[in-house]
């Protein structure tokens, strides 16, 4: 008996191997906790904590790069940390070192919306582009809406979800929670995203579809 292929099997699975493991998203959320844990140490100074935070990202991004790991998502939180630590030292309030991460998330949710609307869903681009079909995914029909039915899961789950969190917080002042919402809404959140989205990506294609490695020409 033929086993069934890994999409069919496990493709919550599968797209987790394509869009990355909890690695880069855990050191991405490290530094800004750092920061917070520096703002409090230091009695609320705001250049304590973006000191300790930008060393911190500093540190974790060597040790990756000697382990061979890839460190691109170290560098972007670290470029992160060091602009949110401008804003917050240029305003005087230690919440807006959280601003540029509440508006990146603000700018992602337009993003796959829009991208939805458009009929280009932003994770078909991106598992098109990974697995190096370039446009043929968007040519079959059943892809196309399956991949729009998962982005959904992306724009509501992932970033309108952070968007409500950080902003109220962010609104009210929350320094401390606002870290803490910071590591809860990173990898446990992407893993949930991942895995929801791949079940509404699963059930919006027909039985017989060979799965999203194997887009199916368009009919004649």
């Amino acid at each position: 008996m033929t086993e069934p292929s890994t999409d069919q099997r496990a493709p919550g699975e599968s797209l987790r191997e394509l869009l990355g493991g909890r690695r880069g998203v855990f050191d991405a959320s490290l530094p800004p906790a750092v920061f917070v844990v520096g703002w409090l140490a230091s009695g609320g100074s705001i250049a304590w904590g973006a000191g300790v935070a930008v060393a911190f990202g500093v540190v974790i991004g060597v040790f990756r790069l000697v382990k061979g790991h890839r460190v691109t998502a170290v560098l972007a939180s670290v470029a992160a940390v060091a602009a949110g630590s401008l804003i917050a030292l240029y305003t005087g309030r230690a919440q807006d070192f959280f601003l540029i991460q509440l508006l990146a998330n603000i700018a992602s949710a337009l993003a796959w919306a829009v991208s939805i609307l458009i009929r280009w869903p932003l994770l078909g681009v991106v598992v098109g582009t990974l697995l190096g079909q370039k446009t043929r995914w968007r040519r079959d029909p059943d892809l196309l809406r399956a991949y729009s039915r998962a982005s959904w899961v992306w724009v509501l789950l992932q970033y309108s979800l952070r968007v409500l969190v950080y902003g109220v917080l962010w609104v009210t002042g929350s320094v401390v929670a606002l870290g803490i919402a910071r590591v809860a809404l990173s990898w446990p959140l992407v893993a949930a995203t991942i895995a929801v989205s791949a079940v509404a990506f699963q059930r919006a294609l027909p039985d017989d579809h060979p799965g999203f490695r194997h887009p199916k020409p368009p009919a004649s």
